[in-house]
């Protein structure tokens, strides 16, 4: 499946993509273990098209989108000028969002994804990526202590009227 995996840069064009992505997979990965009132007032400030074109436009943020054959599969939005709690970097940059696409959840997506995120931090001279992962998801735990993340604090996370606790994990 992931063969044909390639990444591109986000553009103003992709914010109903963006949108439709986002919405669908955090509802698929949050939706059931959270109450249903919490999950919809936070995709209703997070996954609108209006806050997709202000994050396209914003230069501290990129968006890496993946395809297979012209068809979308995933993206990570990577933030600079942000730190979470324990990242040490002088240069981080955030892994705000790492998404497979619904239909390509353990397909091999993040595996293509990943080293071309490193890349992208290696290239814009970061030296640390980290990431904030929910405290109750061990899959992508794991699959970020796979490709080199450490937990190195804790940090809120507020999830409409929940406040939740994410690991923040750090790879140097």
């Amino acid at each position: 499946m992931t063969v044909g995996v390639t990444l591109r840069l986000g553009t103003a064009a992709d914010a109903e993509l963006l949108y439709r992505m986002g919405h669908r997979t955090f509802l698929h990965t949050f939706g059931p273990p959270n109450d249903p009132a919490d999950v919809q007032a936070y995709m209703a400030t997070t996954y609108s098209v209006p806050v997709q074109c202000a994050e396209l436009a914003d230069p501290s943020v990129t968006f890496l989108i993946a395809a297979e054959h012209e068809t979308p599969v995933g993206y990570a939005k990577l933030v600079q000028g942000r730190s979470g709690d324990g990242v040490i970097g002088t240069n981080p940059l955030e892994v705000q969002r790492f998404y497979a696409d619904v239909p390509f959840i353990g397909a091999g997506v993040g595996s293509v994804m990943m080293p071309e995120v490193i890349a992208h931090a290696d290239r814009g001279g970061h030296d640390t990526l980290w990431l904030a992962v929910w405290e109750h998801n061990p899959k992508a735990q794991r699959f970020y202590e796979r490709h080199g993340f450490r937990v190195v604090g804790r940090q809120d996370f507020q999830l409409g009227r929940d406040l939740q606790q994410d690991l923040v994990m750090e790879r140097r």
